[in-house]
């Protein structure tokens, strides 16, 4: 009878535990969020990631009613500033920002701090977009076609600069490389903004960026567009033909959305899809999404996680293929 009670008593105090976490678990989503958010952007300044977060931060400001912190941590190819979102407590008030180097990371990289899948959290789809081939207008090339022959004839003699290895503009080269057989060099940077300041002044010829950074860059005259890297052309540079028009089959998709780490409450993932998923119909947002050249992408957080999965099989197998290592 002793025992009985015992087990009842625990039960009971099981309970009162479960339904006291519960009910501060739901105070907290109730209030949340009460201070500033951190964006953790995975790259430097100045590049397509940053810009387009920079963008976003205002909206999401408004709408939540508390600041949008965006805050830039470069390094690994992104590796860094992910781990640093995913090794934040589950609060809700660290996100990140994640692209198709997070993806293609996943099987690039040996050894990570972190596995990209289990520790995160799927939050809200922003942009869909492209990267764009550009080169410095000394290069006499005006084609994709002309670019191709310029680089048979001068082999290994061009080098081509990336936000950093494995990177959606790095595999963008290394696709390119692969379906027209240029010997090309790759330059890895800390970010589109750092290879932008080696490109422009000419210290390196080619680069396939993000098309939020390159284009001022390409309507100033300071950059010369040759293509884009989805299948069609971009609304935004309507005269600038897809590479796939000469290179038959060539395509990168560029996307981006926001995770949380590990643990984070259903309610506050609920409450930040909302808020991204409102603002991504806000007029002056998209107004401002196609001068960069991107389209809203508002997702579910299930549908956002069930695209973050299949881009990382896929890129796996693009990785394993290419045989492509960290440099």
């Amino acid at each position: 009878m002793a025992m009985h009670r015992r087990q009842l008593l625990q039960r009971c105090r099981s309970a009162i535990l479960f339904s006291a976490f519960a009910s501060a678990r739901q105070a907290n989503a109730q209030s949340y969020p009460s201070r500033p958010i951190r964006w953790i952007i995975s790259f430097a300044a100045g590049g397509g990631n940053d810009i387009v977060a920079r963008v976003m931060a205002p909206f999401l400001t408004g709408e939540l009613g508390q600041q949008i912190i965006v805050e830039d941590r470069a390094g690994a190819g992104g590796n860094i500033g992910m781990a640093a979102v995913l090794a934040s407590a589950p609060d809700g008030y660290t996100i990140g920002y994640a692209a198709p180097n997070n993806a293609i990371n996943a099987t690039l990289y040996d050894k990570l701090p972190f596995d990209f899948i289990r520790d995160s959290v799927p939050v809200a789809g922003t942009m869909r977009l492209a990267n764009v081939m550009v080169v410095h207008p000394s290069l006499p090339t005006h084609t994709v076609a002309e670019f191709i022959d310029y680089a048979k004839a001068n082999p290994g003699k061009l080098y081509f600069a990336s936000s950093g290895t494995g990177a959606s503009p790095h595999m963008s080269g290394e696709l390119f490389k692969a379906m027209t057989g240029v010997d090309i060099v790759h330059v890895p940077y800390r970010g589109a903004g750092p290879a932008m300041s080696d490109l422009i002044p000419g210290r390196v010829q080619l680069m396939f960026d993000n098309l939020p950074s390159s284009i001022p860059h390409i309507r100033s005259g300071e950059l010369r567009a040759l293509g884009v890297t989805s299948a069609k052309r971009s609304a935004a540079l309507p005269d600038v033909p897809a590479i796939a028009e000469t290179v038959p089959g060539y395509e990168v998709d560029v996307w981006n959305g926001i995770v949380a780490p590990r643990g984070t409450s259903p309610e506050i993932i609920a409450r930040l899809n909302r808020a991204v998923n409102t603002v991504l119909s806000e007029p002056r947002l998209l107004a401002r999404f196609a001068e960069l050249g991107g389209t809203p992408m508002p997702m579910r957080p299930e549908e956002f996680g069930a695209l973050l999965s299949a881009e990382v099989v896929k890129w796996a197998k693009v990785v394993k293929f290419a045989g492509i290592k960290p440099e």
